[in-house]
């Protein structure tokens, strides 16, 4: 494929969400960049945050993994079925009643300020740390196919990304994030569903044979029972998807500023319900297209495997144009639909909950600090990002980070656990101190349980991350 070409693709890409943008940035202000005036139809948001969640980590690597792991992934999306349904029976319920714009605000309400503030920077930290990530993979992926090839800086590829998503969400923010995101979830199933057709046909495989071929294959294996001690263990992948689910999505401001801006409770929980159901068929589409992938890398002789697999099929091993571009297409929607619903919930949270602007100014200065504030949360992006590629170059301490940003989230688990389900007080300066504790004594116990317990954590990193702030929160709790 040739450079140019990509870069058209691009091009026009941007362009359709600038004039998105346009048409929903119309009369815009703080409440409908944080909250859309609570008019997102319901449907749409829906659809929208299977593209969101899924994002440009899920698109390359969930199709990697089946030669490794099977379809052991679907345990883990079994256990988001029950995730998706406490967030909207438990916590959508809480947070309409509250009328909240952050969620985080809940904390100060139940705990108070120290224990607002903390959660709320928990969330920056693992946002930022996470979304640069997933942002830096996708656009090193851009930078070989397309840019090395210009002479175009990595540098300049990150900044020029960053800027594109600043111009078509300043104005409007989550009302724009809401239809652009249906839009790039569009393109991302159009990807699959193309992507199994051209491989599918070059595999001489019929239309109607497709299901029976997948089912029989040896990769298609779901469920193990076998060895309690195994990280594909069944029941250990699905508690582990029902809790990072409840975490980092039902207490991710990211994820849940979306489904606050439905007209009601009841629009929300319906958009919750059937978003569930259509993302366990989406992730099978995506495992179904790893046994495609793998057998036709098997059968032509292609050295291509895990994250390498579906970028290299798909632009160098001559299976047509058709399947390059629209790979090109639902890589691009991947990396940005994660990328600027990052860049519109960090603007959110960090004006209301850490620079309290609701609080302390008129609507205009609130207005003025919101637009400087997006632009600071940008710069910020902008950086990690290129830190990840110069500085930090090493990609397994990347992946690490990464990895360290989940930890993060524990304590958020601890929070709104003890706060929901006990009627405890607590010693509320003292909860930063439990914040920070646990994380650590959590890596700690995580590197050596082999050893300890002969037994692997695994996902269960977040719950016990979840327990030991619980436990901590126990500890300073008074009547």
């Amino acid at each position: 494929m040739q450079p140019q070409y990509i870069l058209l693709l691009i091009a026009a890409y941007f362009l359709t969400l600038i004039f998105i943008s346009w048409i929903t940035g119309r009369k815009s202000d703080n409440a409908t960049f944080f909250k859309a005036n609570r008019q997102s139809p319901w449907y749409i948001v829906a659809f929208g945050m299977i593209g969101a969640s899924l994002s440009g980590v899920t698109f390359i690597s969930v199709p990697g993994w089946v030669e490794a792991s099977q379809f052991s992934y679907m345990q883990v999306v079994l256990g988001y079925v029950v995730g998706y349904l406490v967030i909207g029976l438990v916590l959508l319920p809480l947070y309409y009643r509250m009328n909240l714009t952050s969620i985080y605000t809940y904390l100060e309400g139940r705990f108070g300020y120290y224990s607002y503030k903390t959660g709320a920077s928990f969330f920056l930290l693992s946002r930022v740390v996470g979304a640069s990530f997933r942002l830096f993979l996708v656009a090193n992926v851009l930078q070989i196919i397309l840019f090395d090839s210009l002479g175009i800086p990595f540098w300049v590829t990150v900044v020029m990304t960053i800027l594109l998503i600043w111009l078509y969400t300043f104005r409007s923010g989550i009302k724009t994030i809401v239809y652009t995101d249906t839009l790039q979830t569009l393109c991302m199933l159009i990807a699959v569903g193309v992507s199994i057709y051209y491989v599918s046909e070059d595999l001489g495989i019929q239309g109607g044979d497709l299901v029976s071929h997948i089912s029989n294959s040896e990769l298609s294996k779901i469920f193990f029972f076998d060895d309690i001690k195994s990280a594909d263990y069944f029941w250990k992948q699905f508690i582990s998807g029902a809790f990072i689910t409840i975490v980092m999505t039902g207490l991710d401001q990211d994820m849940m500023q979306k489904n606050l801006t439905c007209r009601n409770l009841g629009d929300a929980q319906k958009n919750m319900f059937w978003f569930t159901i259509v993302l366990v068929f989406v992730n099978l589409l995506f495992m179904a297209l790893g046994v495609l992938l793998t057998e036709y890398a098997r059968t032509n002789g292609i050295d291509a495997s895990k994250d390498e697999l579906f970028p290299v099929l798909a632009t160098q091993s001559g299976l047509g144009l058709g399947i390059a571009t629209f790979f090109i297409l639902g890589l691009i929607a991947a990396a940005y639909s994660s990328a600027d619903s990052a860049l519109t919930s960090l603007t959110t949270s960090f004006s209301i909950d850490i620079m309290d602007i609701e609080k302390k100014y008129t609507p205009e200065k609130q207005e003025r600090m919101r637009k400087q504030i997006h632009v600071g949360v940008s710069v910020v992006l902008i950086l990690v990002i290129i830190a990840f590629k110069y500085i930090i170059k090493d990609e397994s301490v990347i992946a690490k980070l990464f990895v360290f940003a989940g930890y993060t989230y524990g304590p958020l688990l601890g929070l709104y656990s003890f706060g929901l389900f006990t009627r405890l007080n607590i010693k509320d300066r003292l909860v930063p101190a439990i914040a920070i504790a646990s994380p650590i004594l959590t890596y700690l116990i995580s590197i050596n349980s082999l050893a300890w317990f002969g037994f692997e954590f695994g996902f269960f990193v977040l719950i016990l991350n979840g327990l030991l702030t619980f436990l901590g929160l126990v500890l300073i709790s008074r009547k």
